[in-house]
């Protein structure tokens, strides 16, 4: 299967009324396991409303994440699915999708990498995963300095509130950020406590 269409554009795929999903290459009608191959090869798409025009690719492809979900495949865990759901509507909403991506691109440059790694920890023990999660853990960590320009700094009112007994109000996003980076905390921890006991 061809990476593009021939004009080198993507892939056009309509989406008609009746749900059923039409690619514009193949002149054939495909499913959301087809959808699911084409990405999985790297084969780029868009898929179009048929009726509209409109360019529903984001919803399409998040159906098919919610459909792999249903077959039990679990890659999303549930804690990671409250904390997105918490950034909608949220001041930090903008930024979520740009550090997601960012992540992912990091996550994926290196899968080849951790494959080797885990493969040698099934021979070699419990050394290569826990570098492998000193690495992730700095990534992790050096994408999260990206939200640090937004935490709110004390001004000379707080500072005055706090003289008085007041306590200054917290954002929710302050409050998020710092549960994320004691939750590091906490991870660095256990794998200090690990490596200690060997």
């Amino acid at each position: 299967m061809s990476q593009e269409a021939s004009d080198g554009h993507p892939v056009v795929i309509k989406k008609y009324a009746n749900r059923r999903l039409y690619n514009t290459q193949t002149s054939s009608y495909v499913t959301l396991d087809h959808l699911a191959q084409m990405v999985k090869e790297g084969t780029e798409f868009e898929v179009h409303d048929a009726r509209t025009g409109e360019d529903i690719t984001r919803s399409v492809l998040t159906q098919i994440i919610f459909e792999e979900e249903a077959k039990g495949q679990n890659l999303l865990p549930i804690r990671f699915l409250r904390q997105l759901i918490r950034f909608y509507g949220d001041s930090l909403q903008a930024f979520v999708p740009g550090y997601l991506d960012m992540s992912m691109e990091s996550f994926t440059k290196n899968q080849e990498a951790m494959r080797n790694r885990i493969a040698e920890a099934f021979g070699g023990g419990s050394q290569a995963i826990e570098a492998m999660t000193r690495q992730n853990l700095a990534i992790f960590e050096r994408a999260m300095q990206m939200f640090s320009p937004f935490s709110p700094r004390k001004s000379g009112a707080e500072e005055d509130q706090r003289g008085n007994g007041a306590e200054p109000q917290k954002t929710k996003a302050s409050e998020e950020i710092a549960e994320l980076k004691s939750e590091i905390e906490a991870m660095r921890r256990q794998l200090s406590e690990l490596s200690d006991r060997k």
